[in-house]
């Protein structure tokens, strides 16, 4: 079958797009690669994905090193309890956090379960605090950590406590609705989440006593697959990839996230979390640990998490730091074996790619503009401390960068250089297993997209044109665009 895509009513036939594919556009992937390339290099899971598909092991790892790889699970999915306790390698939760585990926020490995409605709270999501950077103060907090909190209640509202403190709130989340209609008459409903917060522990949200300008931003965790793979990625690669000033003209000018990594004690590109705004995992699995835990480690060594200098009482609140810990809650060794646990999460083999209607939808793509963001080949650099790991080639669909995705999808917040409608491309490896690892179907970085279909909707800004063209498809090319989404 033979595909052609329609930009307002114009039939466009693939063969005459790709001759008025310039250099730059080449370069960011919408120039056809027909070198077989498998989505996670010689690290993917094959075979029929399982039941629990993204918590497997790379496959090119020894019997030796995927010792390292169980140890590290053991630590992802550890219950740490509240100190003191006789348990004194899991003890030290808090006092405030979201969850008690890594595992209860990163559902099976993949992403987690957005609030649906109500003031019922998910273990798996949590809302970001931010205030403007509008003093010295303020510019400071922020030059390291990104976001300037609320002097209160900090970078996020944490819903649970350890006994004798109170937790910070309860997050509620409504919908408003809204219909585009797409060019074959059909009706796709669209939900954008409004969160509020309810049963306030340290004092009411009220302008009189917090700062008017006050930020949220509802998120939802992103699924670890393959992380290892995209950290490797040449520094030069992304920035080859940036065109910040959009010097092809080709609409799309995206740009790497300057973030601080605090292991170099210097800035350097983002790479991990919705904005980028994380340069390395291993910082990233440290300020997790942080923040939605409340565990102490040896780049956030607080052992009181996120409490606030106005939260005395949780300040006060027995910690877990021992010897047996590096004098922390969590030990230099322990944090290693997290790494490399989460560095070596398999990434599923794409299914059925040679079925007619999956190859129709991939042309799709490229012609629609998709890959000039969703980069669909990248390779990593060589490395001694993780060979699995080193000089592959793998499919993320992605190039790290950000993107001014619209107004619809801005939540305001500035992190790092990440301005309020700027997000880094996701990765799109794994998208048709969604289901089965998390129990929904839910995308976006707050879970508002019920569907595919729905999450290129909600596509502005930088993407308007492309989204714009996918309203315009019939249903066949729409469908095989959908297909091919799917077999990720």
């Amino acid at each position: 079958m033979a595909f052609a895509v329609r930009y307002k009513r114009h039939s466009i036939p693939a063969c005459l797009l790709a001759l008025t594919l310039g250099a730059g556009q080449a370069e960011r992937g919408l120039a056809e690669d027909t070198t077989p390339v498998t989505a996670g290099g010689d690290t993917t899971l094959r075979g029929l994905p399982g039941r629990h598909p993204f918590s497997q092991p790379a496959a090119n790892l020894d019997l030796q090193t995927r010792m390292s790889f169980v140890l590290g699970e053991a630590i992802f999915n550890k219950i740490w309890v509240p100190s003191p306790s006789s348990t004194t390698a899991s003890d030290g939760l808090g006092p405030l956090y979201n969850a008690r585990s890594c595992g209860q926020c990163h559902v099976n490995d993949g992403r987690g379960n957005p609030i649906t409605g109500g003031d019922i709270n998910t273990l798996s999501s949590l809302l970001r605090l931010s205030v403007p950077q509008n003093s010295d103060e303020r510019r400071e907090v922020a030059r390291t950590g990104g976001l300037a909190g609320d002097p209160v209640y900090g970078t996020q509202l944490q819903p649970f406590a350890v006994g004798g403190i109170p937790a910070e709130g309860r997050v509620a989340v409504d919908y408003t609705l809204q219909q585009i209609e797409l060019r074959d008459g059909s009706i796709v409903e669209l939900r954008k989440p409004v969160a509020r917060v309810i049963q306030p522990g340290y004092g009411e949200f009220d302008p009189r006593e917090f700062d008017p300008e006050l930020r949220s931003s509802f998120r939802i965790a992103p699924p670890m697959i393959g992380l290892g793979l995209l950290e490797r990625i040449p520094a030069e690669r992304l920035e080859a990839l940036a065109d910040p000033d959009d010097a092809d003209g080709d609409g799309i000018s995206g740009r790497p996230n300057r973030v601080y990594d605090s292991a170099a004690g210097e800035y350097t590109i983002g790479r991990f979390g919705w904005k980028a705004g994380q340069p390395t995992l291993a910082q990233q699995n440290a300020a997790a640990l942080a923040n939605d835990i409340g565990i102490g480690n040896p780049t956030f060594t607080s052992a009181g998490g996120n409490c606030t200098q106005r939260q005395s009482a949780c300040l006060a609140m027995p910690n877990g730091n021992t010897a047996q810990q590096d004098g922390l809650e969590a030990s230099t060794e322990m944090m290693a074996v997290l790494e490399f646990y989460t560095a070596h999460l398999a990434v599923p083999a794409a299914r059925d790619q040679a079925q007619p209607e999956i190859a129709g939808g991939r042309a799709v793509f490229r012609e629609l503009g998709c890959a000039a963001c969703h980069t669909p080949t990248q390779h990593t650099g060589r490395s001694s401390l993780y060979p699995a790991l080193s000089e592959q080639q793998f499919q993320p669909y992605t190039d790290l960068l950000l993107h001014d995705m619209g107004p619809g999808l801005a939540d305001d917040h500035t992190e790092f250089d990440a301005e309020g409608a700027e997000w880094r491309t996701a990765p799109l490896w794994g998208l048709g297993l969604t289901g089965r690892v998390s129990d929904n179907r839910y995308f976006l970085h707050d879970g508002r997209a019920r569907t595919l279909l729905e999450a290129i909707l909600w596509h502005g800004g930088e993407a308007r044109t492309a989204r714009d063209r996918v309203i315009d498809l019939n249903t066949d090319h729409r469908n095989a665009l959908l297909r091919f989404l799917e077999s990720l």
